[in-house]
């Protein structure tokens, strides 16, 4: 998960990064799901789609931005805005709720204790400002794809509102499963129609694209950042040991890692997204000319792999991640183990929220962007949504309408009540407000308030963390200047399934890139497992997007 900088969440839980990211890795191989065409039986079987589709002007919504606050460091590129202080009158962006007091039912994911529904005071007082019920159907967000394969291959089996993680988007997700059992929005949210749900409208239009299939509108958001990652380094640590880094190419950061290895401390961890960062190795896709070249084959997959078999043969790489214990890196970096490590923008509040108590001075930091050869800086841009949800398909025009005023409530942006409520309940209840007018969770907070309607669809992210003395200024900054940089990878924000064939073809490596860069494989294997993608898949999946690419 794109793990969000939205305000300070009283039921904030720990993401499990880890899992997230093993989800990743791991979404091609969920359970395979039965073919739609037939189990739909006659909800919309045989529905014909255009993989690679692009949705027109007409279908994707208006965009009409709206602040209710003025942020204190501006979006630039689309980075998330800053706001230093949490504002103390809020704005109703819903004068009356729109519900008729239907109940509807929802399934998502949750990486925490599930909550309970009875006398479940927070749920009360959303579903009080949404005037129908939401009854959660709550699974553990680790084995989220299992169950969510599990129910989509059942129409009767789907709830009214279903949410889907990109990363556990099961096979033949949008040729088969969107348009036969999830409800198309276009003509509902499309163009100037969005206006009739203002807050949904405040949500920009390549988040919305990436909720397109086969050229229509299905999806309703969980907006991601666009800068995805950052290679933070124990700034609290190297200040205690006089050392101001100053990285300006691939080999500074080498050579900063090998000169703080030393004792029982490494430099870094395995630093190969890192290597890919720094070398602007492409997501998937580029153009050399007018040709579709995949990541494995450019130049710069090869000098990334080159760089990071460097780094492990310096020295610097902690043991247990040369023995590949990726699990633990966060843990070996944190307690200060390791000084050098790559993760999600997410991961710093996250770790100042699991640090700063037993260790006021921690702070961990980004490095400014720079690249290997110390010329401009590329960064990919990330996808626009991570999350994304699906009402279930009906005939029913009055129920979608309906669901689609429940979305414009829970997207209630920051600076208003909405949006106050859902990330922090009941003033009283679920917090109080501290000296410097901050809320304080209860221990009720813990029990009631966890993550669940921010799953179904959530406003443009905001980082408001105040909590942390001067972590708003210091990450908005960081994210301004990193921006500056960022270019939008070919296909960006474009759903494409890809034929369900070539899903394992480029598995091979991520097993190769962790043996290269340990020193057990050489370049020579890559040429290899290039040649071997190539005649396995890969130049017939060339051809699939090049086709895709002509017709835009």
């Amino acid at each position: 998960m794109n793990t969000t900088t939205t305000t300070r969440r009283v039921g904030d839980v720990p993401v499990r990064r880890r899992s997230f990211l093993g989800m990743v890795a791991a979404g091609a191989a969920v359970a395979g799901v039965p073919s739609l065409l037939t189990a739909c039986g006659s909800e919309g079987a045989g529905t014909a789609t255009t993989p690679g589709a692009t949705a027109s002007a007409d279908v994707l919504p208006a965009y009409v931005p709206v602040d209710y606050v003025e942020p204190d460091y501006p979006s630039v590129n689309g980075s998330t805005p800053g706001y230093e202080t949490i504002p103390t009158d809020l704005v109703q962006s819903v004068p009356e709720a729109p519900g008729s007091g239907t109940t509807f039912t929802a399934m998502t994911p949750l990486w925490g204790t599930i909550p309970p529904t009875k006398g479940n005071q927070y749920y009360e007082a959303v579903n009080g400002l949404l005037g129908s019920t939401i009854e959660f159907q709550i699974t553990d967000g680790n084995t989220y794809g299992d169950k969510l394969a599990t129910v989509l291959a059942s129409a009767r089996d789907v709830p009214d509102w279903v949410t889907v993680p990109t990363w556990n988007i099961p096979p033949r997700f949008g040729s088969e499963i969107v348009p036969n059992l999830f409800q198309d929005l276009s003509d509902h949210l499309g163009g100037d129609r969005a206006k009739d749900y203002p807050n949904l409208a405040n949500i920009p239009t390549d988040v919305w694209r990436f909720c397109t299939f086969n050229g229509r509108l299905y999806g309703l958001p969980f907006p991601g950042e666009v800068i995805t990652d950052a290679i933070f380094y124990r700034k609290d640590v190297l200040d205690g040991l006089g050392i101001t880094p100053d990285v300006q190419d691939g080999q500074d950061l080498l050579d900063l890692a090998k000169e703080l290895t030393g004792g029982n401390r490494w430099g870094a961890e395995d630093l190969w997204n890192t290597a890919a960062i720094i070398h602007a190795v492409p997501p998937k896709w580029t153009l050399d000319g007018d040709k579709l070249v995949h990541r494995v084959e450019t130049d710069e997959y090869r000098a990334a792999l080159e760089w990071n078999a460097a780094l492990f043969a310096s020295g610097a790489v902690h043991p247990d991640a040369v023995a590949d214990q990726s699990g633990d890196a966060k843990t070996r970096f944190q307690s200060g183990q390791s000084l050098i490590m790559n993760d999600g923008v997410g991961a710093w509040h996250e770790a100042l929220r699991d640090n700063l108590g037993s260790n006021p001075s921690y702070w961990q930091q980004p490095f400014a962007p720079f690249a290997a050869d110390g010329g401009t800086p590329v960064l990919w841009k990330g996808q626009p949504a991570n999350i994304f949800s699906f009402l279930k398909k009906t005939d029913d025009e009055d129920r979608v309408r309906e669901l689609l005023a429940l979305a414009n409530v829970l997207a209630a942006p920051f600076g208003t009540t909405e949006f106050d409520v859902v990330n922090n309940g009941v003033e009283g209840v679920h917090y109080t407000r501290g000296a410097d007018g901050l809320p304080v969770p209860t221990p009720l907070a813990a029990t009631e308030l966890q993550p669940t309607y921010v799953f179904l669809v959530s406003p443009p992210l905001a980082n408001t963390r105040v909590q942390y003395p001067g972590y708003v200024k210091t990450s908005s900054e960081w994210q301004q200047q990193a921006a500056e940089y960022l270019t939008e990878p070919l296909f960006y924000a474009q759903q494409i399934v890809e034929p369900a064939q070539y899903a394992a073809i480029a598995q091979p490596f991520v097993d190769l890139e962790k043996d290269i860069s340990r020193g057990r494989k050489s370049m020579k294997d890559l040429d290899q497992a290039v040649e071997t993608w190539r005649s396995s898949g890969g130049e017939e999946l060339r051809s699939f997007y090049q086709e895709i690419l002509d017709a835009q």
